[in-house]
């Protein structure tokens, strides 16, 4: 079975067509990096606007790689969110002209659930159960993995996710967008233990919070430049190259710990000794480093996908829309994207 899957969910516009479920035939994710960048973040505008542009190149291209056209198809699969609304609307529009067209069923798609999935589309891929740890922009999750479908939340962030924490602290040092390369990239020549930044552990809970450790880099600045009142905006200019370095590595030390010590304390209390991490945070070099070697520790299997198939893309869509899609679970003409929607 040919899946169509198709992801505007925030910035990056992504069709790719995948087999069964676990073979990528294609995957084309068209970045609008360049575009957000001189605004230190994503423009919701913008990116939706981008989106309407590139949305029918990016599905031909798709197509094209893969040698096929609709006809072809055995369905298709869009995310319907979790993320921004007018950027979604976009993928959900499309998907259901196409599919109106062309008489072919269309599969809705949960963002959380083709990040959890994504580790499938690897050759070494995990049998249920395990556990899933996703690091994302946007969100910052453990969830028990029963089956296809079958998900329950174990812990979440209460507040920034950390790859939100990882753009803001990024824009604070002056370094830019996005911020998890470029801190990851610092941190590698910066010494983690400069900075004794503050851990979020919550005790008893499996849940996570990176807004204080956000505000504890800000106030390292503030001093870092003399006694400052918090309405003066922070000038990281005055800072040596060492010190961002030093900040950057002992941020990201702080993020990396809390991180992995929830994802063991997981692991030791279900007993379940196969571990997922995906999302875009997952492409951190330092963390996955930092994963493979807890896995070790703990006897456990690590499932951590290749660096193209951790930031956003539509073959994730595709291989968990062909689960629903076997489910016969399908969308209607009256399918509506949502900003919020729980996994």
């Amino acid at each position: 079975m040919l899946i169509l899957g198709i992801d505007t969910s925030c910035d990056d516009t992504s069709a790719a067509v995948v087999k069964d479920g676990r073979t990528i035939i294609s995957n084309v994710v068209s970045s609008q990096s360049d575009i957000h960048t001189k605004y230190g973040g994503i423009v919701p505008e913008l990116a939706s606007r981008k989106h309407i542009e590139m949305i029918m190149p990016v599905v031909e291209e798709a197509l094209g790689q893969a040698h096929i056209t609709l006809p072809d198809l055995s369905a298709v699969a869009v995310c319907q969110g979790p993320g921004l609304i007018g950027s979604l609307l976009v993928g959900c529009s499309f998907a259901k002209a196409v599919c109106y067209a062309g008489n072919i069923p269309l599969v809705a798609v949960n963002h959380l659930e083709g990040h959890l999935l994504s580790p499938f589309l690897e050759d070494h891929a995990p049998d249920f159960p395990f556990i899933s740890l996703i690091v994302s922009g946007g969100h910052t999750s453990l969830y028990i993995a029963e089956d296809y479908g079958a998900y329950t939340v174990l812990g979440r962030t209460r507040d920034d996710a950390a790859g939100e924490a990882y753009d803001k602290v990024s824009k604070l040092l002056g370094l830019g967008y996005p911020g998890g390369p470029l801190i990851d990239r610092l941190a590698q020549e910066g010494n983690p233990g400069a900075i004794s930044f503050p851990r979020a552990y919550l005790p008893k809970t499996f849940d996570f919070s990176f807004s204080g450790l956000k505000t504890a880099v800000l106030n390292h600045l503030r001093s870092s430049g003399g006694s400052q009142p918090s309405s003066v905006p922070v000038d990281p200019a005055g800072l040596s190259a060492d010190t961002i370095k030093d900040i950057a590595a002992s941020f990201q030390a702080a993020v990396i710990d809390v991180l992995a010590k929830k994802a063991g304390w997981a692991v030791r209390k279900t007993k379940i000794r196969k571990l997922t991490l995906s999302g875009g945070v997952s492409a951190n070099s330092a963390l996955r480093e930092r994963m493979r070697r807890m896995g070790e520790e703990l006897q456990a299997e690590i499932f951590i996908p290749s660096v193209p198939l951790c930031t956003d893309n539509a073959a994730m869509i595709a291989a968990a829309g062909f689960h629903r899609f076997l489910k016969k679970e399908f969308a209607g003409p009256d399918l509506n994207p949502k900003a919020y929607l729980a996994l």
